[in-house]
């Protein structure tokens, strides 16, 4: 079992069940974050998944250890970042879409982002990474330990689900997890 202190949630259980607990919790790196709003979940059975053709130089990191950075480019310019789950050599994870940002890192994300609309700092997973200034270098890094930072959520959460988005294949599939009533996801929940 890989738990997190002072989170209760067990990386090495199945993607869809780590995207769920994953709502409300808040994720830093190096002092700058926000409180996780929408993920999505990828297993190795799923045809959406970077992990469904097996192990590849570009994403082996997602059948390591649990609880780990996997980050990609998407489509040549923005980077996504994962937290890999399940045991490894299984290969699945989570895609953080989209956070709500704490007041402590506005300056700096907004710096990083260019812009001053804090709905729009880290709605997708490409204005995330940007945000908190994840790159590849981070690929591969546990996420429970520094630079990173996950804290459990403060208050409760009404978790909604529903299918993924930007995405060609496997779209049904209901593993899109975000936080009731936010406004700061990246698409409205159908």
């Amino acid at each position: 079992m890989n738990l997190v202190s002072s989170l209760d949630i067990d990386f090495s259980a199945p993607s869809a069940e780590v995207a769920r607990s994953l709502i409300g919790v808040t994720l830093m790196l190096n002092g700058v974050g926000g409180r996780i709003v929408e993920v999505e979940a990828y297993d190795h059975e799923d045809p959406a998944s970077h992990c469904f053709g097996g192990i590849t130089p570009r994403n082996q990191v997602m059948f390591g250890p649990p609880c780990h950075a996997y980050v990609y480019r998407s489509y040549g310019i923005h980077w996504c970042f994962n937290i890999v789950c399940c045991p490894p050599g299984h290969g699945a994870g989570v895609l953080i879409r989209a956070l709500e940002p704490l007041a402590g890192g506005l300056d700096v994300m907004r710096k990083r982002r260019g812009l001053d609309n804090v709905r729009l700092l880290c709605a997708g997973p490409g204005r995330l990474c940007q945000a908190l200034g994840i790159t590849m270098a981070h690929s591969g890094m546990p996420v429970d330990i520094p630079p990173f930072q996950l804290l459990p959520a403060t208050t409760p959460v009404t978790v909604i689900t529903g299918p993924r988005i930007g995405i060609s294949r496997a779209k049904e599939i209901p593993w899109r997890f975000g936080l009731a009533g936010s406004r700061f996801l990246s698409r409205p929940f159908r």
